[in-house]
């Protein structure tokens, strides 16, 4: 035991399994929820804290995402500690890894996705869109935001009202915000 999990607290039990398998971004966009009358995907551009990606995953699943996709490079990934967080939610909901978000993203557009970024700092409150057709919805990190080329791909940047002396957000809430948000819309 001690050999297969060295340094952890293994209570006499350790299983081994195999890598988490990602999906194509083809499977994200074909995992539409049958409740859904549009797809739905998001997009985290730097989001390496495995914490808020296994959330803003759970809470996706909870809002019947098609799918989530994460760039390769400077982000985190699919680990246990996500798996965790995000409550088992990764064996349910597609999650894809792309070399280039920008590229991802004029795919998406190519595909009619209309797509909408999460800027502090945007003029635009997250109530005003109505939110028709299918979208991708772009999240960055805590720290920097949305990185510029990809914010440059948006085609609407939004920001959640903010009454308190505090900035932002954790980016896992502000996700949950804005997805409830869309489905509101949907349901009106």
């Amino acid at each position: 035991m001690e050999k297969l999990a060295p340094h952890r607290v293994h209570q006499g039990v350790v299983a081994v399994c195999r890598a988490h398998r990602y999906a194509t971004v083809e499977e994200v966009i074909d995992h539409r929820h049958k409740k859904s009358k549009y797809d739905l995907i998001v997009l985290l551009d730097n989001i390496t804290d495995p914490q808020n990606l296994g959330s803003i995953i759970r809470t996706a699943h909870c809002c019947g995402v098609n799918g989530v996709i994460i760039p390769e490079n400077r982000a985190a990934s699919i680990t246990s500690s996500v798996s965790k967080a995000s409550a088992g939610a990764v064996h349910y909901l597609p999650t894809a890894m792309v070399v280039n978000l920008a590229n991802t993203i004029d795919d998406l557009k190519e595909r009619g996705f209309w797509i909408y970024g999460a800027d502090a700092s945007a003029p635009m409150d997250i109530r005003a869109p109505d939110y028709e057709g299918n979208i991708a919805l772009v999240m960055g990190s805590e720290g920097r935001g949305i990185r510029p080329l990809v914010r440059k791909k948006c085609d609407f940047l939004i920001s959640i009202p903010m009454r308190g002396q505090v900035a932002s957000l954790n980016v896992s809430v502000a996700a949950g915000v804005i997805l409830f948000e869309i489905l509101r819309k949907w349901r009106d």
